[in-house]
């Protein structure tokens, strides 16, 4: 006998939802875009639901699959590499004074990477009497400037890997990325016993832009400072760093990807939580012609 029309399978019915459950989703919706979501989360962080370190995080991870490698790369200029064809001795000082765990291998041409040397890899130089550079190389990893901050980081873990050299659309080196600098921009800066907090690192050059010349510029920075280096003329009466000078200007601490432009400079967010900026990148406009009637 078939079943009667109204019957339902219990398997097929829908949990049963009350009405005090029906109309909160009416008056809070679920979000429809990412910016609807981190409403949500900012709402939450001051309602104390959440902290500032997780929400943080959480706007690194949005973050992350914004940006591609030429925003984060080192620049060329500033890659420490090891030259193969000069000897040991000429770059070993090199090696000492940076203490980084990789350097990339070239051939006397930055364009001419040939590997990844691993600094541990450098201590059977003093245990063996024979030893070739040459056969301790990995192999070096090639990726795009335009390649997503989230694939590359699904494939450092893939491959375990550790750094990747960044080229442009002519094959030549561009810079270089590790997952150092990926990770950083989730959870803010990975400090260890080796990085050093100098002024002269607080800006660093970059490629640049469609604008312009490009800095990324620690938050931090003093206002001072910031202006020796791009050519500014910004006062100091209010503010002493270029991160307190934009969340003044904009009456807020700004999340991260928000821009502003400020006397013919365009900042960029980079990295920021709740309570303040910590890195922004920074892009000279072109100056406007003022018209005269």
């Amino acid at each position: 006998m078939p079943d009667h029309p109204s019957s339902v399978k219990f398997s097929d019915a829908k949990p049963h939802r009350s009405l005090f459950e029906r109309l909160t989703a009416l008056i809070s919706p679920e979000p429809e875009n990412r910016a609807e979501l981190l409403d949500i989360l900012h709402d939450a962080h001051e309602r104390n639901l959440i902290d500032a370190d997780a929400l943080s995080m959480i706007e690194g991870v949005f973050q992350v699959s914004d940006l591609a490698a030429r925003d984060i790369m080192i620049p060329r200029s500033q890659m420490d590499v090891i030259d193969l064809s000069k000897s040991i001795e000429d770059w070993m000082p090199l090696v000492l004074q940076t203490a980084h765990s990789r350097f990339p291998a070239v051939d006397g041409d930055r364009d001419k990477v040939i590997g990844i040397l691993l600094a541990k890899d450098l201590l059977r130089y003093y245990a063996e009497e024979s030893f070739e550079v040459r056969d301790m190389l990995r192999p070096a990893v090639f990726i795009p400037e335009s390649k997503r901050l989230n694939i590359l980081l699904r494939d450092f873990r893939a491959n375990r890997n550790h750094i990747a050299m960044v080229v442009d659309e002519y094959g030549g080196v561009a810079g270089l990325i590790t997952i150092e600098d990926v990770l950083e921009q989730i959870v803010g800066d990975i400090e260890d016993e080796y990085d050093f907090d100098e002024a002269e690192d607080n800006i660093l050059a970059l490629k640049d832009g469609m604008y312009g010349p490009r800095w990324r510029i620690k938050a931090l920075t003093e206002i001072g400072q910031f202006n020796d280096a791009v050519g500014s003329a910004f006062s100091d009466a209010d503010v002493d760093t270029i991160g307190g000078l934009v969340a003044n200007h904009l009456g807020r601490v700004p999340h991260k990807g928000e821009t502003v432009e400020i006397e013919q400079l365009r900042f960029e967010i980079l990295r920021a939580d709740a309570r303040q900026i910590h890195m922004l990148l920074v892009e000279k406009l072109p100056q406007t012609e003022e018209v005269i009637e």
